[in-house]
């Protein structure tokens, strides 16, 4: 019996565990700075230089009209509002004047003197045909039948330019728009009391916005790069997504005072009149094509005005390698200084070779 408790005590106590292995080492692991670090090889390639503008949408001057009444009177009527299509020569409200009358009067007046001077050039001729009229006299009647004319259809111009006929009556003169557009803005109302000569306040403005301008900011230093006819890539801060290509079509020949920048004109068409005026926007114009390393934007670490990577040198082994950027976005950025082809670079991990400085 004795004899069976030992060898059961010699079993518990081979397989109990030897201490806690004080002498030995844990097992060794790889560290987490191992497992996340990835690295890609890069290669050089043509691209196609780009130069992005900070840049603004504007309506067209030559297309935006302020409509100012053509006589002073008092606006009895307003039919348009901000927003509000209209087309060329529909009536847009009314003005009650007297200078109408005035307008009427002259009209009559220059009637009457033209066919009083007709009466009596008509005289003037037969007496000259029997040698009773002198040639100079006559000279000076036909002058002034020609002036009597001309003054006649100058009043008569003036009558018809503020909506009347000369069989008209009416003192209520209509406002018609003079292009076809859509209304901007509207700065009088019904009752108002409207001057047409010291008015610096326009009745409405009016614009025809089916194409827009997008004007971008153009420093000297980069003026060599950009030419009219150049391709541009438009996008609009208020359509995320939308991309609209046009060309440069002008380069200003004078610099901006205040944005010590030229002006770089693209014109677009606006369907849907999506494009309002003041809209920020982005032009990126394409330039010559150069060769650049295009890497994974996580690849690249800035600091302050620092910009490098971590290039493997050997197994295991990186180094930081400032680098010059030309273009960057949201996932590449292109290097054209500080990396050569078929050079592995970090893309994922590089944050903990920072830290360290590399290994």
């Amino acid at each position: 019996m004795k004899q069976f408790l030992l060898s059961i005590e010699v079993a518990l106590i081979l397989l109990l565990p030897s201490g806690c292995n004080r002498s030995g080492s844990a097992p060794q692991t790889s560290t987490p700075k191992q497992e996340v670090i990835e690295t890609t090889v890069v290669h050089r390639r043509q691209m196609a230089r780009r130069l992005a503008l900070p840049a603004r949408i504007v309506f067209i001057p030559t297309q935006m009209v302020r409509v100012y009444p053509l006589i002073s009177g008092r606006v009895l009527s307003l039919r348009i509002l901000p927003g509000q299509q209209v087309r060329k020569g529909e009536q847009i409200g009314s003005l009650q004047s007297s200078d109408v009358a005035q307008a009427r009067a002259d009209f009559e007046k220059a009637r009457i003197e033209t066919a009083r001077i007709d009466l009596q050039l008509s005289r003037a001729k037969e007496l000259l045909a029997h040698d009773v009229m002198a040639q100079r006299d006559y000279d000076d009647i036909k002058a002034e039948d020609e002036t009597d004319h001309a003054e006649l259809a100058r009043a008569d111009q003036a009558l018809r330019l503020l909506g009347f006929s000369e069989n008209s009556s009416s003192d209520v003169v209509p406002i018609s728009a003079p292009i076809s557009g859509v209304v901007l803005d509207v700065s009088t109302g019904a009752g108002e009391l409207q001057r047409s000569l010291d008015n610096a306040t326009p009745i409405a403005t009016i614009a025809d916005i089916d194409s827009v301008w997008v004007i971008g900011d153009l420093y000297p230093r980069d003026q060599v790069a950009v030419h009219v006819g150049q391709p541009a890539c438009i996008t609009v801060n208020g359509y995320p997504g939308l991309v609209l290509h046009g060309v440069v079509q002008e380069i200003s020949d004078n610099v901006d005072p205040v944005t010590l920048t030229l002006k770089v004109r693209v014109v677009l068409s606006n369907p849907g009149h999506r494009l309002k005026p003041d809209m920020y926007a982005n032009m990126t114009l394409t330039t010559a094509m150069q060769d650049v390393i295009v890497v994974p934007a996580t690849a690249v670490i800035r600091n302050g005005r620092e910009t490098f990577v971590f290039v493997e040198t050997a197994p295991g082994k990186f180094r930081r390698r400032d680098v010059t950027l030309d273009h960057a976005d949201a996932d590449n950025d292109e290097i054209i200084q500080g990396l050569n082809d078929g050079d592995r670079v970090v893309t994922t991990g590089a944050e903990l070779l920072r830290e360290t400085g590399g290994q």
